[in-house]
């Protein structure tokens, strides 16, 4: 019953999405109030309707009613709740409910904190975002219903992924399609914008805090999955630039590239068709994204689904809405002149050159990743794009970005003076070269990736610092610092993040240790200043598994510091084993202990690595996310369009 209420309200939500589709769309260009006035409890309702439907399927799994096709699928008995509950988006037709519910929720919030945009713009922008719905209702309907019934349901299920049956992987996708998804928000603006024909300072302020949350959601998103490949996955990576992983990058480059971009046209009213354009790019590559994910086109271990006829459909979304949405752009592109003027040494110019070291490095990871399928289609040829490619190509845009940065965060509007900016920032430069030297002098010999790395860490982060104090005034005032708005410290926090990122991956590129070997209980063996030994191996029982568990103890000068417990588990239901790496995780470094299969002639197969400044990789992501919290909480985005009378909803905006 509770299912069947569940499909019924999913229907029910389609019917809602298609009528605040149309009848706010033609009240706006008809100056109807009645008609626009409708988008509102018609988003409030859309949402409540597909929220109904999502619990229902979450019911189903709880309670593992095996009489649902997709709960036979994904779920068993004796499965831990947690897992149980990602399940509900741990397969290919719960994570599109998933998806239209977060679409949903996005509408129904720019419907209920939208009340100070002109009437005319919020009814056209929920149109849109309602339109989207309609697209992804009708392929969840159609071809991924997750309310399908078994004739004769079975005893008990076929289980989760075992690789999805992990804490990190339970929270991943959700903010991962807050991220993905709050993206479509930016895009509902644009073209609304674009129908509209206006595009001002209002609309640069208005499409700023929706860009910023998608963007903080995004970035919690990517590092969580990144987080998990590296403990759950036992290579000891962060980061393979797999063609899904690149699918999420992807969208968070063009995202950060918008959030800069619309600060111009909020402003200084510059960058309009360019901010335009990002926006409406940043969600076609999230619909690009969800193609690779669910078309099987591209292979990869994250890959949802292999079914052809869902990845047409997709395409046929993609097309509509990424195609449409551009041949507007190209229509409107007279409405769209920019009206402020700045000098190439401004604000204005570095946030230019932001976006394009931005939009360059996002359209050489979609070469890489596309590249393999181009050469298969037109030459014939097998080919494999992988991290040697993007390294080469996709690391320089970083590094200039990142000498970049302190600096044009702190540039004048309009026209700047280098000089006195290079004085005030002239010690952090000093600070980040001393502990570039100071590393080259302790690596004695090794690449240059780890002190290039040290310099851009250490230069954000003390830039971001020097930009905060430049601000507390000519007598260093630091009181000053308590009343500056939140958004001056959600940026300092944010390139601090960054800063803390590079430095993190340049020294676990640089400087890791990787040992592997057949270890001997008993016998002790030197990795990297470390004296590990294989103590024991036991066979353990876990809640839904069998496990292989080995006990390592490590050492360092003579001294026990951990005992670590790598396992090798087995999953009987869906008959697959995992690796579970032990870690020992620290400030400056982890100890990473992988252990492998028995050998014929006694001992067991040992992979150990030394992975320095680990953490530092995520404890940045995090910052980044704090910082974006941080600036969405600022006073000035809350009452967005406060300082922008609304046009009357009988007359026509002027340009």
């Amino acid at each position: 019953m509770v299912t069947e209420l569940g499909h019924f309200a999913l229907i029910l939500a389609f019917l809602v999405a298609i009528f605040q589709m149309v009848v706010p769309l033609i009240g706006a260009h008809k100056r109807w109030p009645g008609w626009m006035a409708v988008a509102e409890p018609a988003a409030t309702a859309q949402f409540l309707l597909v929220g109904l439907s999502f619990a229902a399927l979450t019911y189903a799994f709880v309670t593992s009613d095996f009489s649902l096709r997709l709960v036979y699928l994904n779920s068993h008995s004796a499965k831990p709740m947690i897992y149980k509950i990602s399940g509900v988006w741990g397969n290919h037709e719960g994570s599109m409910l998933l998806w239209v519910l977060i679409l949903a929720l996005f509408g129904a919030m720019a419907a209920w904190f939208g009340g100070n945009l002109p009437p005319t713009l919020r009814a056209r922008v929920l149109a849109v975002q309602s339109a989207v719905a309609v697209a992804f209702f009708a392929f969840i309907l159609f071809t991924s219903n997750p309310f399908l019934r078994l004739a004769v349901p079975p005893f008990d299920g076929q289980d989760l992924n075992p690789l999805l049956q992990d804490p990190g992987l339970a929270f991943h996708p959700p903010f991962l399609y807050l991220g993905y998804v709050g993206l479509s928000i930016c895009f509902s603006f644009a073209v609304a914008a674009l129908i509209e024909g206006r595009v001002d300072a209002a609309w640069g302020r208005w499409v700023r805090p929706w860009t910023l949350a998608a963007w903080m959601f995004l970035t919690i998103g990517i590092a969580l999955g990144s987080w998990w490949a590296y403990y759950e996955l036992g290579w000891g990576g962060f980061w393979f630039w797999d063609p899904v992983e690149n699918a999420s990058f992807m969208p968070w480059l063009l995202a950060a590239a918008l959030l800069h971009s619309a600060i111009v046209v909020e402003k200084r009213e510059s960058l309009k068709s360019w901010t335009i354009l990002l926006a409406i790019l940043a969600f076609g590559f999230s619909l690009i994204g969800t193609f690779i994910v669910r078309s099987g086109l591209l292979t990869s271990v994250h890959a949802f689904a292999n079914d052809p006829e869902r990845g047409v459909f997709i395409l046929m979304i993609l097309v509509f809405f990424t195609g449409g949405a551009l041949t507007l752009f190209a229509a409107r592109a007279p409405v769209m002149q920019a009206k402020g003027v700045f000098g190439v040494v401004s604000r204005e110019s570095a946030l230019v050159a932001n976006n394009i070291l931005l939009a360059v490095s996002c359209f050489v990871v979609f070469v890489g990743t596309m590249w393999p399928l181009v050469a298969e289609m037109f030459f014939d040829r097998k080919l494999s794009v992988g991290p040697p490619f993007f390294n080469m190509a996709f690391t320089p845009f970083m590094v200039i970005l990142g000498l970049l940065l302190p600096l044009g965060s702190m540039l004048s509007w309009k026209r700047a003076k280098v000089g006195r900016i290079a004085r005030d920032l002239m010690p952090a430069f000093a600070l980040a070269v001393l502990l570039m030297g100071l590393v080259w002098v302790m690596q004695t010999g090794r690449s240059l990736m780890g002190p290039i790395g040290v310099f851009l860490g250490t230069w954000l982060v003390a830039g971001a610092v020097v930009d905060l104090l430049s601000k507390t005034g000519k007598a260093r005032d630091l009181s000053r610092l308590m009343r500056l708005p939140r958004a001056d410290w959600g940026k300092a926090v944010a390139h601090s993040g960054l800063g803390i990122t590079m430095l993190g991956i340049a020294g676990l590129l640089a400087w890791e240790v990787e040992d592997i070997r057949v270890a001997q209980i008993g016998q002790p063996y030197d990795v990297g200043g470390f004296e590990l030994e294989l103590a024991d191996v036991n066979n353990v029982q876990g809640p839904n598994y069998l496990s292989v568990m080995g006990e390592v103890i490590v050492r360092q000068n003579g001294e026990e510091i951990v005992r670590l417990f790598p396992e090798k588990r087995n999953y009987p239901v869906a008959q697959m084993p995992t690796t579970e790496a032990a870690i020992d995780y620290r400030v400056l470094r982890d100890v990473y202990v992988v252990i492998g299969d028995p050998q014929a002639e006694g001992g067991w197969v040992i992979r150990t690595y030394i992975k320095p400044l680990a953490n530092w990789i995520w404890a940045g992501s995090i910052l980044m996310a704090l910082g974006g919290l941080v600036s969405l909480s600022d006073r000035r985005y809350r009452v967005a369009a406060g300082a922008r009378r609304a046009a009357p909803v009988g007359g026509v905006p002027a340009e």
